[in-house]
Parts: structure tokens; C-alpha cells; sequence
């Protein structure tokens, strides 16, 4: 099987768990991996936004790469967020993750530092040449400050062997669809927005690397299934109701959002590291109240 194969679906974003006292809680890792993999979602994102990776120790990252591996076993593949806005010392990541069991690589374009697009693709295809596992650009505007153009997408679709696809967050669908237009055979584009992601399978993209999907696996999996199927008119009665559920993700902050879910799902304590706090008390309210009509 390709690695667009293996990597095309619904991947899910994962949270990190803390406990009370703000440590990993690695049982409650097990759960929601057990959560997501039971309900037939594709592969697994460790270390993404989403999991707060700018909070965690390396010591703890290497630990829930290890706890990952362990408790999938095989079950799906597991690919490895490793970014940042110094490219030497992402390549040294690289070096010294544990990443031998690793399926891919996602790497978030620089943030901060607001690169030129020449500066995005010289930081691509430096630690291209040094992973030891083929990497899945990642553009995600909202965060790093800085879009990675199409051209440059497809500039390293073309050019840089090891750049396997893209996960794509811009929300900018026109751009969207020029990657798709142009994509090199087996490149992998995936969407990077639950709110946009059913237009964009329709526009032909691969998949989802998905935050609701921690808390909806069964519905989200459902609904990127239908579409990869052509079956839009099903999939779209899926995602209007999981609507209401992506306003409330993202209305202050992600994951605090999809945080304040699983705990009213009782799957995690609904905890985060500073800077990111639990939801206010009125959108934690509706998430209880959407929670609650849950059958």
C-alpha cells in the first residue's frame, strides 16, 4: 500500500491529556486512542497543535511518541508533528525522536519569522534531506503568521523527494484547488479544516487530518468516507450536524474547544498548560448543552 494510500482518510489530530497537577496523563492517552481507533478513524497525528506541543518538554514528547507506538501496536499508522521556526534544530529533532515507527512526518512551515516563500522552501528541503521519515508539509497561516503559497506547495510536490503531501489550512479554497490541479501523481493533499472539509473532498482532496474527530470518530470517519465515495448528499447530513460542534471548537481556541468536549464525554480532565485555558464558562455551558442531546 502507497503512503497516499495508508494516509488518506480521517486522521485525527490528538490531543494531549493532562491531569489535575498538569501532567501527561498517559491513561487517559490510552483511552482516547482506544476512543478514536474503535470507531474507525484512519491514523493518528501525535505531537500537532493540537496536542499542545509548544508546552511539552522534549523528554515528554519523546515519552508519548513511545506511549503512542505502544498502545496503537499496529493498529493504524502513527505519523509525528516535529516543526518550528529554527530549521537546524527541527532537523536535529529529526535526529533524536524516536521515530523509527513512525509513518510520516507533519512539519508546520515556519511561524514567527514570517520566511519568504524562497525561505519556506530552502527550510523544506533542508530537513527533507535529513528526516529519516518522508514529510507532510503542513500550511496553517492562522498560526505561523506566514502562507505558503501554491507555487511553493508544488514547487516541493515536484522537486524534493522526500515531501510526500500537504496538509492544507489556509482556507483559501482557491488556492486549495490550485494544489489539487497541479499535484504530481500520489502526492497526498488532505484537508487541515472540519468546517471546510467537505468542499474540499468534493474539490478532490485525500482526506482530513481532523480536532473533531477526537471527539466524533465514528460520525467524522462516516462522513470522509461518504465524500471519498462520492456520496455527498449523505456525507452533508453528517457534517450539518457536526456543525454546531466545529463553531464550538474553534470559538476561542484550539484545543480548548475539542478539550471541553471529551471531558463532558468523560474521556480526559478538561485541563491545559498556559497559555491556553478551558473554554468560558458560557461556550462550556453549550458544549454541555449539544453534549447532552448526545444519543
Amino acid at each position: 500500500m502507497s503512503l497516499k494510500e495508508q494516509l488518506s482518510g480521517t486522521g485525527v489530530a490528538i490531543i494531549t491529556p493532562f491531569t489535575a497537577d498538569m501532567l501527561v496523563d498517559y491513561e487517559a492517552l490510552g483511552k482516547m486512542l482506544d476512543h478514536i481507533i474503535n470507531h474507525g478513524v484512519d491514523y493518528v497525528v501525535t505531537l500537532g497543535t493540537t496536542g499542545e506541543t509548544p508546552v511539552l518538554s522534549k523528554e515528554e514528547k519523546i515519552n508519548i511518541i513511545e506511549a503512542t507506538y505502544s498502545h496503537v501496536n499496529d493498529r493504524i499508522p502513527v505519523v509525528v508533528g516535529v516543526g518550528g521556526n529554527d530549521t537546524h534544530q527541527v532537523a536535529k529533532d529529526l535526529e533524536t525522536l524516536p521515530l523509527a515507527k513512525a509513518t510520516a512526518i507533519l512539519s508546520a512551515s515556519p511561524y514567527y519569522n514570517k520566511p519568504s516563500q524562497e525561505g519556506i522552501f530552502q527550510h523544506y528541503r533542508y530537513l527533507a534531506e535529513r528526516s529519516p521519515k518522508p514529510i507532510i508539509l503542513y500550511n496553517v497561516p492562522g498560526r505561523t503568521g506566514k502562507n505558503m503559497e501554491a507555487h511553493t506547495s508544488l514547487r516541493l510536490a515536484t522537486e524534493v523527494e522526500n515531501i510526500i503531501g500537504i496538509k492544507e489550512a489556509s482556507g483559501n479554497m482557491q488556492q486549495c484547488m490550485e494544489i489539487l490541479k497541479d499535484r504530481p501523481a500520489g502526492f497526498l493533499v488532505v484537508s487541515g479544516d472540519d468546517a471546510l472539509a467537505l468542499p474540499q473532498l468534493a474539490c478532490g482532496m485525500d482526506g482530513v487530518i481532523s480536532v473533531a474527530a477526537n471527539s466524533f470518530p465514528a460520525e467524522f470517519s462516516k462522513m470522509v468516507k461518504l465524500c471519498l465515495q462520492n456520496n455527498f448528499t449523505e456525507a452533508k447530513k453528517i457534517n450539518d450536524e457536526l456543525m454546531a460542534a466545529y463553531h464550538l471548537m474553534f470559538a476561542e481556541n484550539n484545543p480548548a474547544g475539542v478539550k471541553a468536549f471529551l471531558a463532558e464525554m468523560g474521556l480526559i480532565k478538561n485541563v491545559l498548560r498556559l497559555p491556553g485555558v478551558p473554554l468560558s464558562g458560557e461556550l462550556q455551558q453549550q458544549v454541555k448543552s449539544y453534549c447532552s442531546k448526545l444519543v
